[in-house]
Order: structure tokens, then sequence, then C-alpha cells
């Protein structure tokens, strides 16, 4: 898996170049949940492109990168 940072928009680009099955979903969450904390993003894109299966435990882990950046904008609204 390949990642992106845009500064200028504070954009997250994961480009993810496997297939996403319960082997690898657990792999490519702590890719990025490692890049979501280091550049907190406005905004996380993931580019499927490459990907040519994704079984329900890859929605698992793109619903919980989901959350982890919402929980990360809302804290920082706050604070």
């Amino acid at each position: 898996m390949i990642s992106e940072y845009k500064k200028l928009d504070k954009l997250l680009i994961l480009k993810i170049t496997e297939e996403i099955d319960h082997h690898t979903s657990e792999k490519i969450r702590k890719r990025a949940d490692y890049e979501i904390q280091i550049h907190i993003p406005k905004k996380v894109i993931f580019d499927f492109e490459k990907v040519t299966f994704m079984d329900s435990s890859g929605i698992g882990m793109i619903i919980g990168r989901y959350k982890l950046v919402t929980m990360f904008r809302r804290n920082s609204i706050i604070n």
C-alpha cells in the first residue's frame, strides 16, 4: 500500500494495491491508522483502482477508519 499526503488540503490518499480480505485487512488497517495519526488529515481518500477483491472484513476496516478520522476532526474542532 502506498500513501500520499497533500499538506495544502490536509488530504491523505491511501492507494490500496492488493486484495482486501481477512488476512490483509489487519495490515492495511495498521498502516492507515499510522498515517491518519501522523498527519491528522481533514479528508482521507482510499484509492481502490488496483483492488480486485474485497470481503466484509475490508468493508469493516474502511468504516473503522471513517470513525477514526471523524473522531480526530471532532477533537480538533473542540481543542
